[in-house]
């Protein structure tokens, strides 16, 4: 059966301690769970029974961080969980809070996905969107039917090469590096030749 083989404070909290179980770190948990059930080192205990103590004694504390962490901008599902992983939270507290999320429809990747696409589209173009999207754990046919809603990346890929290009001279290894530089923004070859051949510019080969 598993061991406690540490249990540490926390630098940053000191009212949460670092439970370590066969020499690896498993979890984190208030002190007064620790204390409550009377966790030591060199108790047997396994996974789902700490699983248990923190989901009983930490839900409220978990959601409550989780709410604060929403407030400044929107979240995807991962990158809820992911904070939550990383505060040392077990699975089944990080369940139980993304279950309330949803619930209060604070969590909607869906809806996550079109703001985004809404405001990267400025500066972006829709493989880089996606490839970042994805990258949050947004699902495939979610990031799908946002880029639906992607209008102006002429105009963007545009305005992107006119920023690029500010100061610079447009002789065919400068329009060549735009030309990469567009590309590496998200837009497509033929956006990326498009928007080299608007006035102003000579469409690179």
């Amino acid at each position: 059966m598993p061991e406690i083989t540490d249990i540490t404070p926390q630098k940053k909290d000191k009212e949460r301690c670092n439970v370590y179980v066969d020499g690896a770190f498993c979890c984190g948990m208030r002190l007064e769970t620790v204390l409550t059930n009377r966790l030591k080192v060199g108790m047997y205990v396994e996974a789902e029974q700490l699983a248990e103590m923190q989901l009983e004694s930490e839900k409220a504390q978990a959601l409550d961080r989780a709410l604060r962490h929403l407030s400044a901008t929107m979240k995807t599902e991962k990158q809820m969980r992911d904070f939550l992983k990383k505060k040392g939270y077990l699975p089944a507290v990080c369940d139980y809070v993304l279950e309330k999320l949803r619930g209060y429809g604070f969590v909607d990747d869906a809806e996550y996905s079109a703001q985004y696409v809404q405001a990267a589209g400025r500066r972006k173009g829709a493989r880089l969107i996606a490839l970042e999207l994805k990258s949050r754990g947004v699902a495939e046919e979610q990031v799908e039917a946002a880029l639906d809603g992607l209008e102006g990346e002429e105009e963007a890929a545009k305005a992107v090469l006119q920023k690029y290009m500010r100061g610079k001279e447009p002789t065919r290894e400068n329009l060549s590096k735009a030309y990469r530089h567009l590309l590496s923004k998200g837009f497509s070859y033929e956006t990326a030749k498009d928007a080299l051949a608007s006035p102003g510019a000579e469409e690179e080969e």
